[in-house]
């Protein structure tokens, strides 16, 4: 026989309510909430998941922000630089009608004029700033203007080569700058000629590259540097490369206004006297900033005088030049652009990723965590009235005494 007391009848019942009651509070609490786990204890399990789901949120988060700073960054680059193809290729709309041989004086200083300002608001858009103030152009040294003037009025590139990358993903990274010096410094130049020694007045005029490939190739295979010209006694055209090697002259006997070619370089010589130790240099593979071709090109205007044959030459030479300059500028931007464009391609791509990698993962984290309502209110309403019934039940039989019976 088990003899139960009055005391364990009421403590029996006493911790029977109170189990009710904590497991109806966790309903309660996980409807105010809408989650089904509020603490470890309610699913251990789910609760570990949870937390490392928690820390995959936090990672795709930061890499969202910085993909967001990434897609910022490139595409102010990449506007600048279509806003200064815009501001080149008007500059080089002016150097043509820059060539026309009936602009007065007045005309070309009009030209100029107009320049001027495009030189000034070209420089404004390789001195952008981002979001923050920083100068983007300029490398590492962020807070220092990319292009200043120097005491000559010359725009000078302040900035250093260095190239800011960002990391978008788990070992995923992407620049997100570029130096100046590359897209407007480092631009190769159109092939010119100078005297050496001017020994007799001579001059050196029409400079050109007419066979890529045979400038290239040079001798025996070498791009040839620069290119030393004199007409000697013989009245033939003789030219060396840097390195003391002859080159091949077509044709090779001087004639005073005539054009020849070497190493696929077009270039004509006038006005000389055979042997008399003229010598000329045709510069190759030079680098010359937009600025500088820009600069040269209004100093030219305001400047140079047409009134003498080498005056117009010297002069048709420098519009010549001018545009090819130019358009290689205009090629060195277009090419930062094309980069531009595949990592933002990337950038995009990435941003997509981890925008899935976030819903899914958010999915899942939903389904371990968040209470189901249908379920928990129907628990609530079964709790409630468990609750109710046993209230009522140990109300009965806590008033139960032995002495009832007596």
């Amino acid at each position: 026989m088990i003899r139960i007391s009055s005391q364990q009848v009421f403590a029996s019942g006493i911790n029977r309510l109170q189990e009710l009651n904590s497991s109806l509070n966790s309903t309660q609490q996980q409807i105010s909430s809408g989650k089904r786990v509020n603490k470890p204890s309610d699913d251990p399990v789910a609760a570990a998941r949870i937390l490392k789901l928690d820390q995959e949120l936090s990672r795709v988060s930061t890499y969202e922000r910085n993909v967001s700073l990434a897609d910022n960054r490139l595409k102010q680059e990449e506007n600048s630089l279509a806003s200064a193809i815009d501001v080149v290729q008007r500059i080089r709309e002016l150097t043509v009608k820059a060539g026309n041989g009936s602009l007065s004086p007045n005309d070309r200083q009009s030209i100029s004029s107009e320049m001027k300002e495009r030189l000034g608001q070209l420089a404004n858009l390789a001195n952008t700033r981002d979001a923050s103030g920083e100068y983007i152009f300029s490398g590492f040294q962020g807070s220092v203007q990319a292009f200043q003037q120097n005491e000559e009025g010359q725009y000078v590139y302040q900035g250093d080569e260095g190239q800011r990358v960002l990391e978008i993903d788990d070992g995923v990274t992407v620049p997100i700058s570029d130096h100046g010096k590359g897209i407007f410094v480092d631009v190769p130049a159109a092939v010119t000629g100078s005297y050496t020694n001017d020994a007799s007045g001579g001059f050196l005029s029409g400079v050109k590259v007419v066979n890529e490939a045979d400038l290239n190739a040079g001798f025996n295979g070498s791009p040839p540097g620069d290119i030393t010209i004199e007409v000697d006694a013989a009245g033939n055209i003789q030219a060396q490369d840097m390195n003391g090697n002859t080159l091949p002259v077509a044709p090779p006997v001087y004639e005073s206004g005539e054009p020849f070619v070497v190493a696929g370089v077009e270039a004509t010589i006038s006005d000389v006297t055979e042997g008399d130790g003229d010598t000329f240099t045709l510069n190759i593979n030079k680098k010359q900033s937009v600025f500088g071709t820009i600069e040269n090109l209004i100093a030219g205007l305001d400047s140079m005088e047409k009134g003498t044959p080498e005056g117009q030459a010297a002069y048709e030479d420098m519009v010549a030049q001018s545009l090819t300059n130019l358009d290689n500028a205009q090629e060195s931007i277009v090419l930062k652009q094309t980069e531009l464009g595949g990592r933002m391609n990337a950038v995009e791509s990435t941003k997509e990723f981890l925008a899935d990698s976030s819903v899914y993962t958010n999915e899942i984290r939903s389904q371990l965590q968040d209470v189901d309502y249908a379920e928990a209110i129907s628990n609530l309403s079964f709790q409630s009235f468990v609750l109710q019934a046993a209230q009522q039940s140990f109300a009965q039989v806590s008033q139960l005494s032995l002495f009832d019976r007596l």
